[in-house]
């Protein structure tokens, strides 16, 4: 390389000094804590982090004497300025801020500091290299330190697994309060975010990852806030009615996003709807060649053993037979890995589906008098159908879904 291009090249300190950082700390009646934490908080800024960095401190909505330590922070700090926002929301107050902020990468964090601050400049770095749109951080990776109450681990694992299923997500944790933006990119997404509360961190990031942005996580050592004061209750409850309007929105095509993916020239995410309805069509073709296999085994069978025998003989055989076209043709699984266990999980619906025929065959011949072939292959039919229902749901949310590394969401 010659002098003359390594001199156009960004060196270290050039990008730190062109690149600005704003921290937002939301807070709402946090008089007794807010002082010490934004002071601690301003002394790694001022030794242990190499961007200029403003924190703002977001009172929204405090009834205490939070809005007065924060103005006595604000005189007494340089590098750190208080806004006051009448109704409360962390959403809200991140929306409000990040919409007119000039900075270059605009973060927040909680106002407990509980995730440790030595993770800042992992959560900044991507965002200013261009390599990440967003940065979050994880409590749910296998590199996190987490310490806290088995309830409160259990909320986040059972929320970000429904996440996953019902909304696509490919981020690990959503709710964790350390995250990081472009600035580019917030002026693109939250004009389309509509919550004010807790669900706006969730929002923000499905409409991200929808719209094709990269989004980077950083495993981070946190510990849980004892006097954390989230209503468990009422958040549930907002967080799913936020994931039911985001499913609809998505399935109706009310949210397009093909606006913000153009912006930034980012893939397309494979659209749920086709993807399911693409994967529905391949396995009703396995289906329908299973059938027939099963019918010309179970009538080449029937001569020789009972309807139950000749049921059972027929209908592992297809199975097994079944899954293994699935798995490749279906759900695209490549390799041997694997494999057992997918078998395995494909045999237990099996057993669900035999169940399902063996109860049909019970109930038809209940009655005492010989039902005939023609009528036993019928009801037999109408059984493998629903039972080939039963077995696609199982197939897409159980049997091929690879396991989770250790310490990451199911």
């Amino acid at each position: 390389m010659t002098q003359t291009a390594l001199a156009l090249q960004p060196q270290p300190a050039t990008l730190a000094q062109a690149t600005t950082v704003e921290i937002i700390v939301p807070v709402r009646n946090e008089e007794a804590s807010l002082a010490a934490s934004i002071r601690r908080l301003r002394s790694f800024l001022d030794h242990s982090f190499p961007f200029p960095t403003e924190i703002c401190i977001a009172d929204n909505g405090s009834d205490d004497g939070t809005w007065s330590v924060a103005l006595g922070l604000t005189a007494e700090l340089p590098g750190v300025r208080a806004v006051h926002l009448a109704e409360a929301g962390r959403g809200r107050a991140l929306n409000t801020l990040w919409s007119c902020a000039s900075a270059d990468i605009l973060a927040y964090m909680d106002v407990d500091l509980a995730t440790d601050l030595n993770a800042l400049l992992p959560l900044i770095a991507p965002l200013v290299s261009g390599h990440s749109d967003i940065a979050i951080g994880t409590r749910l990776n296998r590199g996190s330190r987490v310490v806290r109450g088995p309830k409160r681990e259990i909320l986040s694992r059972g929320y970000n697994s429904l996440l996953h299923r019902f909304l696509s997500a490919g981020f690990s944790d959503a709710q964790c309060g350390f995250k990081a933006i472009r600035a580019d990119v917030a002026a693109e997404l939250l004009p389309l975010v509509e919550d004010t509360g807790w669900f706006f961190d969730t929002e923000l990031l499905v409409l991200a990852e929808h719209a094709g942005l990269r989004i980077h996580e950083v495993p981070v050592d946190w510990i849980d806030d004892p006097d954390s004061r989230v209503k468990i209750g009422s958040t549930i409850r907002a967080d799913l009615l936020g994931m039911l309007r985001l499913s609809r929105g998505f399935a109706s095509g009310q949210l397009d996003l093909e606006d913000v993916r153009a912006r930034f020239a980012r893939a397309p995410m494979a659209d749920p709807r086709t993807a399911l309805a693409s994967r529905i069509v391949r396995f009703g073709l396995v289906g329908v060649i299973s059938t027939i296999a099963y019918a010309l085994l179970y009538v080449g069978l029937r001569p020789v053993v009972d309807p139950q025998w000749a049921n059972v003989i027929a209908l592992l055989a297809t199975a097994i037979a079944n899954t293994s076209m699935n798995r490749r043709f279906t759900f695209g699984v490549i390799g041997r890995g694997n494999e057992v266990t997918h078998q395995v999980r494909g045999l237990v619906a099996f057993g669900i589906c035999l169940a399902l025929t063996s109860g049909s065959l019970w109930l038809l011949h209940s009655g005492g008098s010989d039902p005939g072939r023609a009528l036993e292959l019928t009801v037999l039919t109408v059984a493998n159908l629903v039972a080939t229902v039963v077995r696609f749901s199982l197939f897409q949310l159980w049997v091929f879904r690879s396991p989770a590394p250790q310490g990451e969401p199911a």
